[in-house]
């Protein structure tokens, strides 16, 4: 499973470099408006009950990391963007545990492979090149015991949505305009599909609506899912 390019790096195209530099001059503002509309009770939930080493990809500015319970020995946060990176460094200062924050993508993981207890991350699959590498990277990280992974892999995203007429503009969306808004996102991808190919189970699946009232956004749809390592699944094979 090679790297892929990282859009933000010296090598990059130019086109890419500044988009994504867009997006994190005003990302972490919308996120945390975001926060004080209720979304951190999310972050809550996604976090409760971790404990030990915790490895999260795609940090942003850090605003998971109030979030995590105190059983919870050490956190190494990714983040690829120098801005991001930096706001996420400024936030590991005021957490209430151990963050280590680093750069790098999600699509390599491969330094990190069989070293933490569990792998999170929130508002990231729907921008990275392949949802399902990046999901077999963070089951890789998973701490191995008897020849398989243990522990459990946590992903709070917006997702593609149940209903038709919604999920028929999303496509147009994602085949328009949505991907240079968002810097890569996508906000038609499926990600329950791409959870068995990258060798995962689902443990617990819950599905809700953010914002919870006003009108329906795009991006409205969220999935709260924590994914066990499934033996019998194929990392190569997709759904």
């Amino acid at each position: 499973m090679g790297r892929q390019q990282d859009p933000t790096s010296e090598d990059a195209p130019r086109s890419d470099r500044k988009r994504h530099r867009v997006f994190a001059s005003w990302y972490p503002g919308r996120a945390a408006a975001m926060d004080r509309g209720g979304f951190a009770a999310y972050r809550d939930r996604f976090l409760a009950g971790l404990s030990g080493q915790v490895l999260e990809i795609g940090a942003g500015s850090g605003l998971n990391f109030t979030h995590y319970p105190p059983e919870v020995e050490r956190v190494v946060a990714v983040e690829p963007e120098a801005r991001m990176r930096e706001l996420a460094r400024q936030a590991a200062a005021e957490a209430s545990v151990p963050v280590e924050v680093v750069d790098g993508v999600a699509e390599d993981l491969s330094s990190f492979a069989g070293q933490f207890d569990a792998a999170v991350c929130s508002l990231v699959l729907c921008s990275v090149p392949d949802q399902c590498a990046a999901l077999a990277q963070l089951r890789s990280v998973l701490r191995r015991q008897e020849g398989s992974e243990v522990g459990e892999v946590r992903l709070l995203e917006h997702v593609r949505a149940d209903g038709r007429k919604l999920a028929g503009v999303q496509r147009a969306l994602d085949a328009t305009v949505w991907p240079w808004i968002g810097a890569g996102c996508h906000c038609s991808r499926d990600l329950t599909k791409a959870i068995a190919p990258a060798g995962l189970a689902v443990k617990s699946a819950e599905r809700f609506k953010f914002p919870p009232t006003g009108p329906t956004m795009p991006t409205s749809p969220h999935m709260l899912i924590t994914a066990v390592p499934e033996r019998r699944a194929d990392p190569g094979r997709r759904g």
